[in-house]
């Protein structure tokens, strides 16, 4: 009797402990990755990018931060993704740590599986063999819905290595109170324009604002800014190089300045700078000096790009910039149309050397910068979509205006290898240019000459031009 009593017993007691057991094993197996269970190959990609704007839709939402947008593309990802059972670890990098970040974890061999970033400043990247094509993961609809000029921007050789997603289109701004004043009435476009003036009109609106701008009322204010201090905002000053038609790189990726265009385009700076058109000082004024010069109404037309010229708009609206009617223009040309660019920003995959993760990394980029949701934050930006400036072309005039203006971009850096140190050497011939030094002809010669040695040295290291 006793021991059937404590067989009993035992039984009960081995029960509860297996039960106990079954029941910590699956919450054991609940607290793990799924992967296991699918039996799918676990794979973890880095994404990063540098602050671009926050939230994933608009930076009112709560909690907006500059990585919220990706976090929540990689939330999506992870749980759609079929192939691979992925985590995607998004880091956001200042922009001022990109290249000492980058090039540390190329050095040691660990560099992010994703790049979020503006072309312009990630070309190099792709001369030195760090980036992988993208060619395979953009189909005909993507080519359709984004304009052939973009694409050229992304396109390094025969292939594209980033994939575009918005951009920041540069133009000329002008004060229209400072026209209306002038009798500039029949100059001003709309409010929501990008004016296009002839090279003839624009010189007659120089003038103008010259000899009849009321100086009682704008003390120490010029008709334009012209800059050559340093390299920032070179974009425009090579844009005025190209007014008389020279196409300034050649199919080799050659600088070709020094012909008859480009001496011409020279002589035309020199000549509004002599006749008093512009701000004086031209070789100690940064571009930063002209921002703030055009906001305190000292300067009748400027530069601008979209995001200066919301800051500026912001400004205005909350007081820290006087109210004027700030309106935009593009770089007028000698042949009629108009000059303008863009600086694409847009998504890179860096070469790991893992294959899965290279193309789990194309398959989010593809993903980011396809999907019918994710592409409306492009409109953070300017969306290089004609879909989403469709969308959203109402409660945004302007996207319609930058997207007529895509057929007129140029690709200021023409994708050559060494851009970046090719920048430190137009602004001191500018300078030569406009202090005496140098006429239009020499300087346009040495600028050339220093040029195509940066980039003939630059090709010989170039994964592009060793092919």
């Amino acid at each position: 009797m006793f021991k059937r009593k404590y067989l009993s017993i035992f039984l009960t007691v081995l029960l509860g402990l297996s039960l106990l057991s079954a029941c910590s094993d699956k919450g054991s197996n609940e607290g793990k990755d799924s992967g296991a269970d699918s039996g799918k190959k676990k794979v973890e990609i880095s994404v990063w990018l540098t602050p671009q704007w926050k939230g994933v839709l608009d930076p009112t939402e709560e909690g907006a931060d500059y990585d919220s947008f990706f976090k929540y593309a990689a939330d999506r990802f992870e749980k759609e993704y079929t192939e691979y059972d992925v985590k995607v670890n998004v880091e956001v990098i200042a922009g001022d740590q990109r290249d000492e970040l980058l090039n540390v974890n190329l050095n040691g061999g660990t560099p992010p599986d994703v790049f979020y970033e503006s072309v312009f400043a990630m070309g190099d990247y792709v001369h030195r063999g760090a980036l992988v094509p993208l060619d395979d993961i953009i189909d005909d609809a993507a080519r359709a819905d984004i304009e052939a000029n973009y694409w050229d921007n992304v396109t390094f050789g025969d292939s594209v290595y980033f994939y575009p997603f918005s951009h920041m289109p540069g133009t000329l701004v002008y004060n229209a109170d400072m026209f209306r004043d002038a009798g500039l009435e029949q100059y001003i476009g709309g409010e929501n324009e990008i004016k296009t003036w002839t090279l003839e009109e624009y010189e007659t609106i120089l003038a103008k604002l010259k000899s009849d701008l009321p100086k009682n009322k704008y003390t120490n204010a010029y008709p334009m800014a012209l800059f050559a201090l340093n390299n920032q905002g070179d974009t425009w000053n090579l844009a005025y190089l190209r007014m008389f038609g020279n196409k300034f790189f050649d199919d080799e990726g050659n600088i070709i300045l020094n012909d008859e265009n480009g001496v011409k385009a020279a002589q035309w700076l020199k000549n509004i700078y002599d006749k008093g058109y512009t701000n004086p000082g031209a070789e100690s004024v940064s571009s930063n000096d002209a921002n703030a010069m055009f906001q305190n109404q000292q300067l009748a037309i400027s530069f601008t790009n979209s995001v200066l010229f919301n800051n500026l708009k912001a400004d205005m609206a909350n007081g820290n910039v006087k109210q004027f009617d700030a309106r935009l223009a593009n770089i007028p040309s000698a042949s009629g149309d108009p000059l303008t660019f863009t600086y694409v920003t847009g998504a890179a995959v860096f070469n790991t050397g893992d294959e899965t993760r290279i193309k789990v990394a194309k398959d989010f980029v593809k993903f980011v910068c396809s999907d019918p949701e994710l592409i409306k934050s492009s409109k953070n930006g300017i969306p290089v979509r004609a879909s989403v400036v469709e969308q959203y072309k109402d409660s945004n005039p302007l996207f319609e205006a930058y997207e007529q203006n895509a057929k007129y971009m140029f690709n200021f850096t023409g994708n050559v290898p060494g851009y970046s140190e090719l920048r430190q050497v137009l602004y001191p011939e500018l300078q030569a240019l406009y202090i005496g030094e140098k006429t239009p002809e020499e300087a346009i010669k040495s600028y050339q000459e220093k040029g195509n040695s940066i980039i003939q040295n630059a090709k010989a290291d170039s994964v592009i031009y060793k092919k």
